[in-house]
């Protein structure tokens, strides 16, 4: 099969033949229908993220058709299925609880082991995967990847946001706007922060209440337009100057929520404490989605409440991701890339 394989860091992937994936006992293998391209793959493919070496096969938001099942799939061939970039195990304590993101044996195709930027992927564990609905293009599906499923787990399962409350998100891209389209979609008032006009007037296109183009004053503007601060934040970038602004533009009893991944030299960062301590502020991280909770949002979806559509900037061919994955090295446009085109 034909796969995009990282040979080097920070240099275009190499496109290369290489042999068609085992089927696992537990799981299937998918034909890649569409693979989104994302900020995270961009830190594995510089070097930042500990767990992605030379070798490695990328890939993490993905969806495909099922051409082979193991003995104990719960999956057949011939059904279309969306995956979480985490797949767990299903028996440890995390996972018994219900928090299957938090997973202590975790396997994560794209990371360390073959991804989808690729003809095929083997999947196990396909108790994780989800049936894509009739109604949700692949396309559409490998978009909501990491970005739409850890946004929605961010803000229904960590910070509880409520119709009415002023939600903030700082930076745009596709894991910040896709928190800010839920977070209207569950009735929210929405500020969007940015420093790229382009992607500020893009969110307001789509109903966001009001843009900020990202600075020291980041936070006095947010309590002025929200009367008196957001009660919920969202941090989508994982750098400090946007962790400390989402802290400071909470009113008291804001939630913050950690979305964007701090690695790399970013990994460890001063927070200012005080602004937690004095508004008696709650701290959330978030990473991924439990699978079970893949109803809620495709269900969301389906029933018209939300359009994700908005999200997918452009589709792409395999032998695009070099470029898509180099864009992040600097500000980027609205909207994401997905790669539909896996024959060249």
């Amino acid at each position: 099969m034909r796969a995009a394989v990282l040979r080097e860091y920070n240099a275009p992937l190499s496109i290369e033949d290489v042999p068609d994936p085992g089927c696992p006992a537990d799981g299937v293998v998918l034909k890649t229908i569409a693979c989104g391209v994302c900020r995270s793959d961009w830190h594995g493919w510089v070097g930042e993220h500990p767990r992605v070496k030379p070798g490695q096969i990328g890939g993490h938001e993905y969806c495909g058709e099922v051409v082979a099942a193991g003995p104990d799939a719960q999956f057949a061939v011939g059904d279309r299925l969306v995956a979480p970039f985490i797949l767990s195990c299903g028996t440890c304590p995390q996972c018994r609880s219900g928090a299957s993101n938090t997973c202590l044996d975790q396997r994560l195709p794209g990371f360390i082991e073959p991804g989808a930027f690729a003809e095929y992927v083997a999947v196990p564990r396909d108790f994780n995967l989800a049936r894509l609905p009739e109604e949700i293009s692949p396309t559409v599906a490998a978009g909501l990847g990491c970005r739409v499923t850890t946004a929605w787990h961010a803000l229904t399962g960590r910070a509880a946001l409520e119709a009415g409350e002023w939600l903030a998100v700082h930076g745009t891209g596709g894991i910040g706007l896709s928190a800010a389209l839920l977070g209207r979609a569950m009735g929210a008032h929405v500020v969007v922060v940015d420093i790229v006009q382009e992607k500020l007037d893009h969110a307001l296109s789509l109903g966001m209440d009001a843009a900020v183009m990202a600075g020291e004053d980041t936070p006095e503007r947010i309590r002025e337009i929200t009367g008196g601060g957001a009660h919920v934040s969202v941090e989508a970038l994982g750098i400090p100057a946007t962790v400390n602004n989402s802290i400071r533009c909470l009113r008291p009893l804001g939630r913050h929520v950690q979305v964007g991944m701090p690695v790399g030299h970013t990994a460890r960062m001063d927070v200012d404490m005080s602004a937690v301590y004095q508004g008696n502020l709650a701290l959330y991280g978030t990473r991924g989605m439990p699978g079970w909770r893949y109803p809620s949002l495709l269900g969301l979806i389906v029933s018209g409440q939300v359009d994700m559509a908005p999200l997918i900037a452009r589709e792409v061919a395999l032998s695009d991701v070099s470029d898509e994955l180099a864009a992040f090295n600097g500000p980027t446009p609205p909207g994401v890339a997905v790669v539909t085109d896996f024959s060249r």
